[in-house]
Parts: C-alpha cells; sequence; structure tokens
C-alpha cells in the first residue's frame, strides 16, 4: 500500500481548519503518501476564504447536505489504498491514527475504528448525556449485529479502499457513522478498534451534533439491520 486518502468534511471550521492542516501534514501516516481531500459543505462563515492558501484537493457542495453526502462526495475522487476520516475540528489527533492504518497495511484489518471510550487515551470528560447517548448506541449495535464495539459514533474510521467503495452510502447527515458501521459489520468486515485521544468540543464551542442525531442513528442501526 503506498497511498491514504483523508476525507475532511468541512462546515463552518474557519477557526480551526488551518491548524488541523497542519497537524494532518505533520502526522506520520505509516509513511504511506497522503492525499488530502476537503469536501466543503457551503461554508458561510469565511472558512471558503482560507481555501486560497491551501494546496489540497477542494470539492464543493452548492447547499449545505450534511457529513455523510460530503464524505459520498469525496469517495468519488479518492485514489488511496487506505481511507480515513478526519474531521475538520481539534477533537481528534491525526497522530492516533497511524497504529489503525498498520493493521490494514499488515494485513489484518479490513476496517478500524478509533475508540475515545476503550481508556489508555487523553479524553475530555463527556457531557453526561452524550457519554450516555453514545454508551446506548454503542450497545444497541452490539445486539442488532453481534459485535463488541465500544464507540460506533467515533469519527475515527480507516477502511481499506476496496472495502469501502464497494458500500453504497445512503445517509446525508451524521446517520453515516451507524450506517457505514452496520454495512461493514453485515459485510464479515475484519474490524477492530484500538483507543484513539478526544479533545470534545461543547455546543458554545461550535459542537454540531445533538440529540436529534441520536435518534436518527436508532433508526439507521434497525434500518439497516435488516436492508440495504
Amino acid at each position: 500500500m503506498k497511498k491514504v486518502t483523508i476525507l475532511m468534511p468541512v462546515y463552518n471550521e474557519v477557526s480551526t481548519l488551518l491548524l488541523m492542516l497542519e497537524k494532518l501534514e505533520n502526522a506520520d501516516f505509516c509513511g504511506l503518501e497522503k492525499e488530502i481531500i476537503i469536501i466543503d459543505d457551503c461554508s458561510t462563515d469565511g472558512t471558503k476564504e482560507l481555501y486560497k492558501n491551501i494546496n489540497h484537493k477542494i470539492l464543493y457542495h452548492n447547499y449545505n447536505q450534511g457529513k455523510g453526502a460530503a464524505l459520498r462526495t469525496g469517495l468519488t475522487e479518492a485514489t488511496g489504498d487506505i481511507i480515513v476520516i478526519q474531521d475538520a475540528d481539534l477533537e481528534y489527533d491525526p497522530a492516533d491514527y497511524k497504529p489503525l492504518i498498520q493493521l490494514i497495511i499488515d494485513g489484518r484489518a479490513d476496517v478500524c475504528y478509533g475508540s475515545r471510550l476503550s481508556g489508555g487515551k487523553p479524553s475530555r470528560s463527556f457531557m453526561f448525556t452524550h457519554l450516555l447517548g453514545n454508551k446506548f448506541l454503542s450497545l444497541l449495535t452490539n445486539i442488532l449485529y453481534g459485535s463488541t464495539l465500544t464507540d460506533m459514533e467515533t469519527c475515527y474510521k480507516a477502511f481499506r479502499a476496496d472495502f469501502i467503495k464497494d458500500i453504497k452510502i445512503r445517509s446525508d447527515r451524521f446517520d453515516f457513522e451507524p450506517e457505514i458501521t452496520a454495512k461493514v459489520l453485515k459485510k464479515h468486515a475484519r474490524l477492530y478498534e484500538l483507543p484513539v485521544s478526544y479533545y470534545g468540543r461543547e455546543f458554545a464551542e461550535g459542537k454540531k451534533i445533538t440529540w436529534r442525531d441520536g435518534i436518527f442513528a436508532i433508526i439507521a442501526l434497525i434500518k439497516y439491520r435488516f436492508m440495504d
């Protein structure tokens, strides 16, 4: 394997985008060439003004569609052997990706998740309701699909490119997370989890996911258990 594609959905991240790109560029992805693809989901806060100074591929949505739609757009342009997801905020540290993609390089895994809830890495204290929501969604995933995941909703997901490109993604928003998890489990992926750091934001700091997204996640988990 020679190249990793980093898909970065961006929506109104003017204060964090450049720093996250710097972290990505400095991180070691097991020596692989890095292809960074930014998908701007119709930002309106000045983020687009930053792109003139960025030397990476940038794709644009004409209206806000959501994280799942942005990743679907990015996958059409990805040329790497491994594909990973990186949000444009600073909640996750790209340095944590190295052991995840190493498992794929070694041929041990098709998919690797970075768990915020398995311990062993720094983790900012969750809002209690978010912690309960994440644990409940992981439990529901394990009941429905016979898995043992600790953090289904994690952003940090790494895929063998040929594996994820064979999956049709239908979700437009944050329900991408349960949909892709459901479909890789139904394909009997060799899926591993490793601990990652988490520097979570609160709503006042720009966090976008809400309790409503939890409802849609439950619906997606049940829906994709019985259909594709």
